[in-house]
């Protein structure tokens, strides 16, 4: 074989990647501007990724069905558009990935707002606010942060409780025991321990403490703080190009605040001493 039919072949196999490659990015960069309103309408089916482990936003039960807060406010948003929800279990960490290659048309599980998300997706109004809790038993008597001096503290591994403590040990961390908490793969666990004096207190994300605290024998033994670590907003995961969709889901949200139907869907799985506030749905959607 010449040199020179060897490097045309090589040289063809590289425009074939190329456009392959390039193809790829293409059927990404459409999905971001395209509108998907009219086709999830016909269908009247959409396709929302979840992580079935999102206690309580959104899991798998003991039945094997996919259950929680954001499956039953998803199910009443598009309910009132005739449109079925269908919940998809996805790779957490591949959310906008699957997003955009509209393998899923929404991310709606507890999703948090920051600014590096809201670069690649768009997100609905803020539906629910969530803070960094410290629950105690009252008969501790630990009224706030600096009660907690010389006690165990209580955190899951890898959450952003866990990343508050550390990157801002003023806040709480210089007052606990041995001035670092004592780690749980699950809640369940860190409040079985609460629960038996083994550690005094349990700082928790607030979607959590609602439920939790809502589900045990006695919700009214539990003392609750809010501290100064930094708030997050819950919304859906939207493409860039679903304006439609974003402006559908947004006038749903309103309206299920405005007639109750929200409030109740927090009543079911946080209690009707949920904490947690609704955020700028009484606001004029855009």
């Amino acid at each position: 074989m010449s040199k020179k039919i060897k490097y045309s072949g090589i040289f063809t196999i590289f425009l074939l990647t190329l456009f392959i490659l390039t193809g790829c990015s293409s059927v990404t960069n459409r999905a971001d501007h395209y509108n998907n309103w009219n086709r999830i309408k016909k269908s009247k089916k959409v396709t929302i990724g979840l992580d079935v482990t999102f206690v309580p936003m959104g899991f798998e039960n003991k039945s094997g069905q996919i259950t929680g807060f954001d499956i039953d406010l998803a199910k009443a948003v598009f309910k009132q558009y005739g449109i079925k929800p269908v919940f998809q279990p996805i790779d957490w960490s591949m959310n906008v990935t699957e997003l955009r290659n509209t393998t899923i048309d929404l991310i709606w599980n507890g999703f948090s707002i920051t600014p590096e998300r809201e670069k690649v997706v768009n997100f609905s109004t803020p539906y629910l606010s969530n803070d960094q809790e410290l629950v105690s038993l009252k008969s501790s008597k630990i009224n706030k942060f600096s009660d907690m001096k010389g006690k165990y503290l209580g955190a899951q591994s890898g959450s952003s409780g866990l990343n508050d403590i550390n990157d801002q040990p003023n806040v709480l961390k210089k007052f606990i025991k041995n001035q670092s908490p004592i780690l749980y793969n699950s809640f369940t666990n860190a409040f079985i321990d609460l629960n038996h004096g083994r550690i005094s207190g349990l700082l928790i994300d607030s979607t959590y403490a609602n439920y939790y605290i809502a589900h045990q024998p006695n919700p009214d033994a539990y003392k609750v703080v809010t501290g100064s670590f930094p708030r997050e907003e819950f919304g859906v995961g939207i493409r860039k190009g679903d304006k439609t969709l974003k402006n559908k889901i947004n006038v749903a949200l309103k309206k299920l605040a405005k007639t109750g139907e929200l409030k109740k869907i927090c009543e079911k799985w946080f209690g009707k001493n949920y904490r947690t506030p609704l955020l700028k749905l009484t606001n004029q959607t855009k």
